[in-house]
């Protein structure tokens, strides 16, 4: 079973709002699709469930052209961000009501109900109608009811953005494993990095509406193929500067410099951009390969466990993202350690160099 989008695109008057993109999907992991608010993530999935028609390319689920299929005729569930629940049935009636159009025998309907219920934490509320649950308990139902459905397709959009934070983690735990032994697609769609990399699978980044790299999530992190692809997968935001290479010595713009080593020691002189993740740009000197930076700082935000700093190296806004509690005042120059043995380095048209 896969899903596979080839060369599907979205228009809408003079605005592209997918470019071609090819795709494929398989069972067996959560497919992700990563990127902000307003990249084309639920576009993309509302072209795959049929909801909005392509401008060009196809569709083909098992091998077969679904382009043209009516939504009624697929097999299809989605959960968006914002819950849908029909107002006058009962928690248990919405749960079970794709498995009573499907004309499922009664005493089944309970059992899956009831498991479904069991796993969102609402068999409590089974009794009641969607008036009477918290918005996250809204969610909740609007998810049992789209996985209660065993649906070749699962599309769920950004569906644990409203719910309380341990119910999330719970989830974010459970959620490979309900799919594991199910013969399904599942595309999940997110803003976050860190919930990428919590399900694994495979990840497709995205910006403006184009994807700019597929394949192993853990793989994507570690190795993007581009500048974008970095930026969409990191979270505090990448750190950037333009760095200049002169035989062995690496130089950013604010006049830091070291000895290049590693990818850095296989560029030929010349100017690039470096791309250094917050997590590696730290108070206190760690690393392989510590080189000392100065900014002013312009925030600071000390939780009980971490501490995220913003501050300005040059005219480039970095962030240090570290553990423990590092007390600094907002306005003065402050000493940071750049382990720059974890940095990337991007040519002049964005593309990661591998070395």
């Amino acid at each position: 079973m896969s899903l596979e989008l080839i060369n599907v695109s979205k228009r809408v008057g003079v605005d592209q709002h997918i470019y071609p993109t090819d795709l494929k999907l398989d069972p067996g992991c959560i497919n992700i699709l990563l990127g902000t608010t307003l990249s084309g993530k639920t576009t993309l999935m509302q072209m795959m469930a049929g909801l909005d028609p392509l401008t060009t390319g196809s569709l083909r689920f098992n091998g077969q052209d679904v382009t043209k299929t009516a939504v009624q005729k697929r097999n299809v569930s989605m959960v968006y961000q914002q819950f849908i629940n029909y107002p006058s049935f009962s928690v248990f009636e919405n749960i079970a009501s794709p498995l009573r159009v499907a004309r499922v025998a009664e005493n089944e309907i309970k059992r899956r109900v009831g498991e479904m219920a069991e796993l969102m934490k609402l068999s409590a509320m089974l009794d009641r109608r969607p008036s009477e649950l918290s918005g996250g308990q809204q969610q909740r139902t609007a998810m049992a009811r789209a996985l209660v459905k065993d649906a070749d397709l699962v599309l769920l959009d950004e569906p644990l953005a409203n719910l309380d934070f341990k119910l999330r983690e719970e989830l974010r735990d459970e959620l490979p494993r309900l799919f594991a032994d199910r013969n399904c697609v599942v595309v999940y769609a997110t803003t976050e990095p860190v919930e990428a990399l919590l399900f694994g699978g495979k990840t497709a980044t995205l910006n403006e509406g184009r994807v700019t790299q597929f394949g192993d999530t853990g793989s994507i992190y570690r190795a993007p193929t581009d500048l974008i692809s970095a930026k969409v997968f990191s979270e505090p935001p990448m750190n950037e500067a333009a760095v200049t290479k002169a035989g062995e010595t690496m130089t950013l713009d604010d006049g830091t410099s070291w000895t290049a080593s590693g990818t850095a020691a296989s560029l030929g002189d010349g100017q690039y951009t470096l791309g250094l993740r917050p997590h590696h740009v730290v108070p206190a000197q760690t690393g392989r390969q510590p080189v000392k930076v100065k900014g002013v700082v312009q925030v600071a935000e000390l939780s009980g466990s971490e501490s995220m700093i913003h501050f300005m190296l040059a005219t480039h806004s970095w962030v240090s993202q570290s553990h423990g509690i590092h007390p600094v005042e907002v306005g003065e120059m402050e000493e940071f350690y750049a382990d720059v043995a974890e940095a990337f380095y991007f040519d002049a048209s964005g593309q990661r160099i591998t070395g």
